[in-house]
């Protein structure tokens, strides 16, 4: 039985209670949230013990980094390096996005190097091997597609991006509405060449139970993937886009009918006025189903700081009610991220993140920047550094400057220490 069949049954699972003890809430809650399907918890039967990462209504806000090889750059070690290096700054989700080299042997390796939930995208090793075999990726067949799902699953991946909400009635309505970005999802991409150049309909819209049975016998969670998301801020919730939403909507119904877990993947680039709007209207059509938005980046602008743009429209969207945040590095729109660029991507969103679960009023959450106000006002800088999200940062100003007695920023005219003197009725300023 998969999580939420049992969460239906009245069964707590061992999965159930770690939820339980790390966000603080009851088990008999988190059961009754993953029945509901508002909750759901990304773990593969065939895989060992791994960390508890819940996603979705009530809990802490998530953050999903992305590694991979590809054609241009196929270096699997310096990967397991990116992936140690999310994980250490604090990233509860990994995918392994590779399209070059032995995809298979990268995501054995990402499976067994990090104790996170792994995700994929099936369709792009089923593109590569298309294009290897036969020269073109039109060439991919439907067998194609569901032979690599099945793979992974077997493999022990927790969760995969499925663009099952593609088909001919969103492309329709894509043409209608117009972009400037047309498709910037690469799933989509290939997806929407595949069945222009076939003319035939989308094997994973319409063969979606088929994708259900595999990912039910494996207990992996479909993340809907959004083929269409836009991809600037000029194309943000025209027509193509809620025509998406329609049908994930439908498809988010039939999973849960089918005892999958389910969550639904957003955009983009958003403005930050279409941000509120943009959540509420997928909670709404996606029947609360959680929210994995990929940003979202608040303007087209800052390339070489796409980290932040996104942080913004990421911490935004949090507050909203977005429930998994996917990184975004420096390198977006760039070339491909670095080790470094990985870290500030992690970093970037675990800020967006956490300012998003003060805003919701996520349990813990005020509380920890409540001690972090009183270690500064103490002076407490061991404190600081197990409060902070990158504790390596405080440790490296440490190291070079000395901790002191006194600000950092102001020395001995630090603010603090001068309230103190004037409310302990010291001598004047």
């Amino acid at each position: 039985m998969t999580q939420l069949l049992k969460a239906r049954a009245g069964h707590i699972t061992v999965d159930m209670e770690k939820t339980a003890l790390a966000e603080g809430l009851s088990p008999e809650s988190v059961r009754a949230a993953v029945a509901a399907g508002t909750v759901v918890i990304p773990r593969n039967k065939v895989r060992g013990e791994i960390d508890s990462c819940a996603i979705g209504k009530d809990l802490r806000t998530k953050v999903n980094a992305l590694i991979g090889t590809s054609g241009d750059r196929d270096d699997q070690d310096m990967e397991v390096r990116k992936l140690r290096i999310a994980v250490a700054a604090g990233a509860d989700g990994i995918m392994d996005l590779s399209t070059g080299g032995d995809i298979d042997g990268m995501r054995r390796r990402s499976l067994s190097t990090v104790s996170v939930p792994v995700g994929s995208v099936p369709v792009y090793q089923a593109a590569t091997r298309a294009m290897e075999r036969d020269g073109g990726i039109v060439a991919m067949t439907p067998e194609d597609m569901f032979a690599a799902i099945e793979a992974q699953a077997a493999d022990g991946v927790d969760f995969m991006a499925i663009h099952c909400a593609l088909n001919f009635g969103v492309l329709d309505r894509l043409r209608k509405t117009g972009r400037v970005t047309d498709i910037v999802s690469r799933g989509g991409a290939l997806l929407t060449g595949w069945m222009l150049h076939n003319q035939r309909e989308n094997p994973l819209f319409e063969q979606f139970d088929r994708v259900l049975a595999i990912l039910k016998d494996y207990d992996v969670t479909l993340s809907l993937g959004d083929a269409i998301r836009p991809g600037c801020i000029a194309d943000s919730l025209d027509g193509a886009q809620v025509q998406g939403l329609l049908v994930a909507g439908d498809l988010v119904r039939r999973a849960r009918a089918a005892g999958v877990q389910v969550m639904v993947e957003g955009p983009g680039h958003v403005p930050m006025h279409h941000v509120e709007a943009t959540i509420q209207l997928q909670k709404s059509l996606c029947h609360d189903a959680p929210y994995f938005v990929l940003g979202t980046l608040a303007t087209d602008v800052a390339p070489g700081y796409d980290h932040l743009t996104s942080a913004v429209g990421g911490a935004l969207a949090g507050a909203a009610g977005a429930d998994f945040i996917c990184y975004v590095t420096p390198a977006e729109h760039l070339g491909l991220p670095t080790e470094e660029d990985v870290h500030a991507g992690v970093i970037a969103a675990r800020v967006a993140a956490h300012a998003a679960d003060l805003a919701k009023g996520v349990r813990g959450s005020w509380e920890k920047d409540r001690r972090m106000a009183q270690a500064r006002a103490d002076h407490d800088w061991a404190a600081q550094v197990e409060l902070a999200l990158d504790p390596e940062k405080i440790r490296d100003h440490l190291r070079c400057q000395g901790e002191g007695g006194a600000c950092r920023l102001c020395g001995a005219d630090c603010a603090v220490n001068i309230g103190l003197a004037y409310l302990a009725g010291g001598p004047s300023v």
